[in-house]
């Protein structure tokens, strides 16, 4: 094969590819919000549904320390058993998303 050839069958495979890869990349969600779908059952999408307390635009902080006080205690409750489930850094990626998430905290 000649060589001018395969560089161009390089490109026809290899510049759709790289492309490929990028859409996939623009399409990640942002850390924390897989982990927080479950929190969406009870508190809405994105923390900011009716029903239970709105979490949605409270402060990253106070939302990791109510999960690390669920966890801490004895079960009582469904929270306690949800919280028991999370990591520390998977609570710390919870609380940063639905920090950034429009609500005004349950104020």
């Amino acid at each position: 094969m000649n060589p001018s050839k395969s560089c161009l069958r390089i490109l026809m495979v290899g510049i759709p590819l790289a492309l490929a890869s990028l859409a996939v990349s623009a399409q990640t969600p942002p850390p924390g919000r897989l982990l927080a779908s479950q929190c969406s059952q009870c508190h809405g999408t994105n923390g900011s549904g009716p029903g239970f307390d709105e979490i949605a635009g409270k402060s990253a902080n106070e939302i990791y320390h109510e999960l690390q006080e669920m966890k801490a205690r004895p079960v009582e409750g469904i929270m306690d058993r949800q919280a028991r489930g999370y990591t520390d850094a998977q609570m710390r990626l919870i609380a940063d998303y639905l920090s950034t998430q429009p609500g005004n905290g349950g104020d």
